[in-house]
């Protein structure tokens, strides 16, 4: 196995984040022929690394032999292809979240995908639409998977962007590690049937508060994804002006303030930070929800100052979203609840052994060769609005595959019109989010709260 010192970490989230370097691969258009890309190799393994003070971690999972997953580098509108090698004990998949690939790119086993065992692969390829920060992480017995750390970071990047003077990409995500710094057991039944068993290790990059050098008075584009499969993150940023430019992929319709912003497992938040003048000052990203707030990440003003003003940052260019008919929109309720209906049966995907949640009164594991009923059958290219009412007292980030919705109305808050593929529930509140369905196939709905996932907060939608 291969031991990652402290050192090496930091070497690997600094080239990957503060540089924006990633792994990419992209196809180029000629004409109206595609050239085919080289694939960007992916492959699954089991490593030690040095995530806390003490001894090495065993059995932490990755893509590569080289710390944390790498950054998946895209462009869009251009061709991309990658082929998943599995070099671990468990089978795995791939799900590029918040990406609208085609349905049998969606990674999701029994339902789009065979799962990969161990030294098979499978190849991927498909033309990202959208332009933003999403992520990518397996389907396959997520809790074990992800919790061990496979989750890694995607840019898609657009050429019309404005520009800044600096990039960031930070991954978010806790350990569930004892005093030894060795694993433990990923979740508790307790917790799963509340708000979810949280990490006892917090890291961004895989790092306790790694600082990121940027120049200043400069305009530095921070990307920050929640790879978690528990936390909710209240944002703010102090020691600078900073403005909320795009969430979960999509521009803002109004940028604004950080000010204790909450996001959930699944979501993506990206910022134009203004860098101090001041030649060594400091600007944190911080974790202010709940009794123990968090410093996430530093960045340090580098060098003289170049002067830059937020207010002239243009605008980002909307993704190609198909434009929705509120007036013909067909309706589709959607109730979140606690259940006891009934205990899973284990799959090959990994059941947690117990049924806590249900969406429409069905719990539902996921992972199984004999999924439920859609839970709606939707027509390509008609509109629709899902009515969805949270009827527990926990939050619960919902997340859609394969399409965008937008987010209309909220019985407990005023909203901007986001364009998302998760929504942070609150509890008690009814939440409005239109969509036109088209991608066809079968596309999976879940709280991206994985121990509420995997008790029965999943399903899916159907589009012929």
């Amino acid at each position: 196995m291969t031991v990652l010192t402290r050192r090496k970490l930091l070497q690997g989230a600094t080239a990957a984040g503060a540089a924006g370097i990633g792994l990419s691969a992209m196809g180029r258009f000629a004409g109206r022929a595609v050239a085919k890309p080289e694939p960007l190799v992916l492959k699954t393994a089991s490593i030690e690394a040095q995530l806390m003070d003490g001894a090495p971690t065993r059995n932490v999972l990755t893509y590569g032999e080289a710390g944390m997953p790498p950054v998946v580098r895209m462009r869009k509108g251009e061709l991309f292809a990658a082929r998943l090698v599995n070099g671990i004990d468990d089978p795995t998949t791939i799900h590029w979240h918040g990406i609208r690939v085609p349905n049998k790119m969606d990674g999701v086993p029994f339902l789009v995908q065979p799962y990969v065992y161990q030294r098979d692969h499978f190849d991927y390829a498909f033309t990202p639409p959208d332009a933003g920060t999403f992520w990518y992480h397996p389907h396959c017995n997520t809790l074990e998977q992800m919790g061990h750390g496979l989750t890694g970071v995607i840019v898609v990047e657009n050429p019309n962007d404005p520009k800044f003077d600096a990039e960031v990409v930070i991954n978010l995500r806790d350990w569930r590690l004892g005093d030894d710094g060795q694993f433990i057991e990923q979740f508790r039944p307790r917790d799963a049937a509340k708000t979810g068993t949280y990490g006892t290790v917090r890291t961004a990059n895989w790092l306790d508060q790694p600082q990121f050098d940027a120049p200043a008075g400069g305009l530095v584009r921070l990307r920050a994804a929640i790879t978690d499969v528990t936390r909710i993150y209240a944002f703010r940023v102090e020691g600078a002006e900073a403005a909320v430019i795009a969430l979960d992929g999509n521009p803002v319709p109004q940028r604004f303030v950080p000010d204790a912003l909450q996001l959930g497992p699944g979501q993506r938040l990206e910022l134009a930070i203004r860098m101090p003048d001041e030649e060594g000052a400091v600007v944190s990203l911080r974790d202010v929800r709940g009794t123990k707030p968090k410093i996430l990440a530093t960045l340090r003003s580098v060098g003289g100052s170049l002067e830059r003003d937020l207010r002239d940052l243009g605008p980002l260019e909307a993704n190609p979203v198909a434009e929705l008919d509120v007036a013909g929109a067909r309706r589709i309720p959607l109730a979140l609840s606690a259940t006891a209906e009934n205990v899973p049966s284990d799959g090959i995907c990994g059941s947690l052994g117990y049924s806590f949640w249900a969406i429409n009164k069905v719990p539902w594991p996921g992972d199984t060769r004999d999924p439920t009923a859609p839970l709606a059958e939707l027509k390509l290219g008609q509109s629709y609005v899902i009515d969805m009412e949270n009827l527990t007292p926990h939050s619960h980030p919902i997340h859609l595959h394969g399409m965008s919705f937008k987010v209309l109305s909220s019985s407990t808050r005023q909203v901007q019109t986001l364009v998302s593929d998760t929504y942070l529930i609150q509890p008690n509140e009814k939440v409005q989010l239109g969509f036109v369905a088209d991608n066809p196939g079968d596309w999976l709905l879940h709280c991206h709260i994985i121990e509420h996932q995997k008790t029965g907060m999943t399903s899916y939608l159907r589009v012929v």
